[in-house]
C-alpha cells in the first residue's frame, strides 16, 4: 500500500522541510520541531508572503533555507535575516527547489493548487510527505498516486479525519473493510436555516466553532465544501471504492473519523480538536511522539453527538460527490471555482450561498477530460478560474 512504505533507518535528526511554514498547519509543525531541536533538523520553510513571521521561525530553527513565493519580497527577506547563515530565495521555481532539498520528511502545508507543483516534487524526490494539502489529491490524485508508486515516496495523511483514518485503518486486511466514516463539525451554520445563510457574513463564517484555521479553510467548513473535498481525497488516500465513504456531522470534533469492518467492528480514532496531535503522529511515525494538545476527558465532555448532513442546505457535499462520481477534471473544476469563489465571498463581491452556486455553473459549463499530466491540471484549473471569476 502507497501510504504505509516504511521509512529507511534514520541516523542523526530527522531532516524536515515545511512547505507553507507561516498557515496555521505550518505554526503548529514549527512549535513542534523547537519543542524537540534534538530530533529534528530544519532544512527549509517556505510562505507565501509573510516575511517577518518566516523570518522569526527561520531563525528559530537555524533552517538552511527560507523561500517567500511572491518574488518582489526577496530583498525584503534578505533584509529580515542579514546576518545570518540561512539561504533566502524567492518565486514558484524556488519553492519547488525547497521540495526537493536533502529533507527526510516533508511537510506540504501550502493551501489550495498553488502546493500542486511543490508537493509533487517533494513525491519526486521520495522521501517521507506529510500532507496536509487537501487539493493536490482532489486536483491530480491519479497524477499524484503514480508518481508515489515511481519514487517510492511515503505518503502521510495530516488532515486530522485522514489521519485518523490512517491510524485505525488495518492495512492487512483491507478486504474487511466495509466503509469508512469522516465526522464533520458541521460548522458555525449547521442549525442556521437556508434563508438566515443568505445574510451571512465573511466575519461570520471565518469563525468556526471548534478549529483555529485560516479564512479559506474556515469558509469551506463554513460551506461544508471542506469536507467535500476530503471525501475525494480519501478515496485517493485509502483502499476503498467511492461508495465506501460516508460522511457523519459530529458538533463535539471528538471522533475524527470511524473505519466500519466486516465483523461489525467499528474503530475511531478520539481525541481534542487540536491539529497538534495529527501532525505529531505524521511528524514521528511510525513513533509516536509528544504533543502539548489538551486531553481528552470524556466525563467532562458529557456527551457526543451525531447527525446526517443536510445536502439541501450544503450543497457542496453533493457537488463534491458528483465531481468524484465525473470523474476525469470534474474535481479539478471543483476545486478551482470553489476558491475562486471564496475569494469572491471574502472580498464582499458575492453572498455565501453563491460560493456553492457558482461552482455548480463553472462544473455544468466546463467538459472534464482526463488528466494526464501537471500541465493538464493547470490548464484545466485555469479554464474553472476564468469561468468562477466570470460567475463571480
Amino acid at each position: 500500500m502507497t501510504l504505509q512504505q516504511m521509512p529507511k533507518p534514520q541516523n542523526g535528526p530527522k531532516r524536515v522541510t515545511i512547505l507553507g511554514s507561516t498557515g496555521s498547519i505550518g505554526c503548529n509543525t514549527v512549535e513542534l520541531l523547537a519543542a524537540n531541536p534534538e530530533t529534528y533538523e530544519t532544512i527549509a520553510l517556505t510562505a507565501n508572503s509573510n516575511v517577518s513571521l518566516l523570518a522569526a521561525q527561520a531563525r528559530q530553527l537555524g533552517a538552511r533555507l527560507a523561500v517567500i513565493a511572491e518574488p518582489e519580497r526577496y530583498g525584503e527577506l534578505k533584509a529580515a535575516l542579514s546576518g545570518t547563515d540561512i539561504e533566502v530565495a524567492a518565486g514558484k521555481e524556488a519553492l519547488v527547489d525547497a521540495a526537493t532539498r536533502s529533507a527526510d520528511w516533508v511537510m506540504a502545508a501550502i493551501v489550495g493548487a498553488a502546493g500542486l507543483a511543490p508537493t509533487l516534487a517533494a513525491i519526486r524526490y521520495g522521501g517521507i510527505v506529510g500532507l496536509a494539502n487537501k487539493e493536490c489529491l482532489v486536483c491530480a490524485g491519479d497524477l499524484m498516486l503514480a508518481e508515489i508508486r515511481k519514487s517510492g515516496a511515503t505518503l502521510l495523511p495530516v488532515d486530522s479525519e485522514h489521519n485518523a483514518i490512517f491510524q485505525v485503518l488495518d492495512v492487512d486486511h483491507v478486504e474487511a473493510i466495509e466503509k469508512i466514516t469522516l465526522t464533520a463539525s458541521g460548522g458555525p451554520f449547521r442549525e442556521l436555516s437556508y434563508k438566515a445563510m443568505s445574510k451571512v457574513t465573511p466575519k461570520q463564517a471565518v469563525a468556526h466553532p471548534n478549529w483555529d484555521m485560516g479564512a479559506k479553510i474556515s469558509v469551506d467548513s463554513a460551506t461544508m465544501m471542506n469536507k467535500g473535498l476530503e471525501l475525494i481525497e480519501a478515496f485517493y488516500l485509502f483502499p476503498v471504492k467511492k461508495d465506501q465513504i460516508d460522511i457523519l456531522v459530529h458538533p463535539q470534533s471528538v471522533i475524527h473519523s470511524m473505519v466500519s469492518y466486516a465483523d461489525g467492528s467499528v474503530l475511531a480514532q478520539l481525541g481534542m480538536p487540536d491539529m497538534r496531535t495529527p501532525i505529531a503522529y505524521a511528524l514521528g511515525w511510525p513513533e509516536r511522539i509528544s504533543a502539548p494538545s489538551p486531553r481528552l476527558d470524556l466525563g467532562e465532555i458529557g456527551q457526543l453527538t451525531f447527525e446526517a448532513p443536510d445536502s439541501d442546505r450544503f450543497p457542496a457535499l453533493r457537488l463534491a460527490r458528483q465531481s468524484l462520481q465525473s470523474g476525469g477534471g470534474a474535481p479539478t473544476i471543483l476545486n478551482a471555482a470553489n476558491e475562486v469563489a471564496v475569494a469572491g465571498f471574502l472580498a464582499g463581491k458575492i453572498g455565501f450561498l453563491d460560493i456553492a452556486r457558482v461552482v455548480e455553473e463553472t462544473l455544468e459549463r466546463l467538459v472534464a477530460p482526463e488528466l494526464h499530466t501537471l500541465e493538464d491540471v493547470f490548464e484545466m484549473d485555469a479554464s474553472a478560474r476564468r469561468h468562477a471569476s466570470e460567475l463571480v
